[in-house]
């Protein structure tokens, strides 16, 4: 298990992916508090011409997680609209890493964010959400169909299943360690 020190750290992790990967339910699945959705009601004020309460699209879901004594982990799901894309850069500050959901019916959705985490150097991992029905590419499928390189660890992921979630996490959390450690 990961230790990396006897105070209590926190860090920031990024959860993306395309429209519909399973970014809300990976955080919150895991999230001990409750999470904000991408769907919140908002109470507005009543000039007749709106109503009082609606519900508008928030760019963000956010979460949080306690791993042990010693790490909690912030999760911050990062939006994948393009018209969302201008907050990418605030998101993934103080980042240590994120994952990038796939759906493999929309495999190609997740490229836009693979290629930004390339650029910025970030480390990640994708995380491979498997829906009902859906065709079982195996992981060698996906990591071809994306052209990611071989040391971006590529995992099967069930975002509504707590222990899958917390495996994805720990598995990037020690792809980073072992990124760090090899800098």
């Amino acid at each position: 298990m990961l230790r990396p020190s006897a105070a209590l750290s926190s860090v920031k992790v990024v959860v993306s992916g395309g429209f519909g990967t399973g970014k809300t339910t990976f955080i919150g699945s895991i999230s001990e508090i409750e999470t904000m959705g991408t769907e919140a009601s908002l109470a507005g004020s009543d000039t007749g011409f709106m109503p009082t309460t609606f519900d508008a699209t928030v760019p963000v879901d956010f979460g949080r997680v306690t791993l042990d004594s010693s790490l909690v982990l912030y999760l911050f799901g990062m939006p994948d609209h393009d018209g969302f894309t201008y907050v990418w850069d605030d998101l993934t500050h103080g980042a240590i890493g994120a994952v990038v959901l796939i759906d493999t019916r929309r495999i190609r959705d997740c490229i836009p964010t693979i290629e930004y985490f390339e650029k910025r150097s970030i480390p990640f991992l994708l995380g491979v959400n498997r829906f009902p029905g859906t065709h079982r590419m195996g992981i060698d499928e996906v990591r071809a169909a994306v052209a990611v390189r071989d040391d971006v660890p590529v995992v099967e992921c069930d975002a509504r299943q707590r222990d899958s979630v917390k495996g994805a996490l720990l598995t990037l959390l020690d792809c980073v360690l072992s990124t760090r450690a090899g800098r």
